[in-house]
């Protein structure tokens, strides 16, 4: 009913920049927290960033001064700067939304498939 396609991941130097964006489309009648994690083999996924439908942004302190949130409420879009990239930002990055579909009314949280952040030299 709802899918979340992510794209702009890729290979990185360190110091580079990477923009991530996340389109979700389907039965969508609102969308209230977009956000994106990440997670690397064998630890657990973790908050890069989220943002209410209100504007209000939340960031993990890894990555605070260096990544910036934003969102497109008309186009269902979120998206992620990345600056100052370092290794340890390697990851698969997911793009999360809070949906209510507009055929059951039903509020769900939905993922999308990921992309692959690699920094390195």
């Amino acid at each position: 009913q709802v899918q979340l396609v992510e794209s702009g991941g890729g290979l990185v130097q360190p110091g580079g920049s990477l923009r991530l964006s996340c389109a979700a489309s389907g039965s969508i009648s609102r969308i209230y927290d977009m956000g994106w994690y990440r997670q690397t083999p064998g630890l657990q996924r973790e908050l890069v960033a989220v943002i209410t439908l209100g504007g209000r942004i939340n960031y993990a302190d890894s990555v605070k001064g260096r990544f910036t949130i934003s969102r497109e409420n008309a186009k269902n879009m979120v998206y992620l700067q990345m600056n100052s990239l370092k290794p340890e930002d390697t990851a698969v990055y997911y793009c999360q939304a809070v949906v209510v579909v507009t055929t059951t009314r039903l509020e769900d949280i939905y993922w999308g498939q990921g992309t692959q952040v690699t920094v390195s030299s």
